[in-house]
């Protein structure tokens, strides 16, 4: 059991026998700072689309195991090939569905060129308020 200790202004209090980065970093997210990513693909999708739209929602579901036993991915090693992706952002305000789906494709250009990369990408691009009338039509 851990005890508690006050905290100072001086330097941050660490109960008897943990040290500080295992207080701040559950041992999980410690290994992932320090680790490569098990997911590289994603998380760069993830980077990629945050930078670029900075969306109010951003779904990213990961499919490919649904997929590889598919010919065309017979052989291949990489574990993310097939994405689906929900983007809702303010940056897709008076433009249609297929220029926003051109801009997240343009975005990921280089992720779906490389080897083993990007395979499949199904998107579903939103408004905040095309969301909400969606999220109304669901619940009616």
């Amino acid at each position: 059991m851990l005890r508690r200790t006050a905290v100072t202004a001086r330097a941050p209090a660490v109960p008897i026998g943990r040290t500080l980065p295992t207080l701040l970093f559950p041992r999980r997210l410690l290994a992932t700072a320090t680790m490569a990513s098990d997911t590289p693909m994603e998380d760069a999708i993830r980077a990629k689309v945050t930078e670029a739209f900075s969306p109010s929602r951003l779904e990213i579901f990961n499919d490919s195991h649904k997929h590889a036993h598919h010919k065309p991915m017979q052989g291949s090693t990489s574990r993310e090939t097939h994405f689906r992706v929900v983007i809702t952002s303010e940056s897709f305000r008076s433009t249609m569905q297929p220029a926003r789906h051109r801009l997240v494709y343009g975005l990921l250009r280089d992720e779906m060129a490389a080897e083993g990369g990007i395979h499949a990408l199904q998107l579903r691009t939103l408004t905040p308020e095309e969301e909400e009338r969606q999220k109304a039509k669901e619940n009616s």
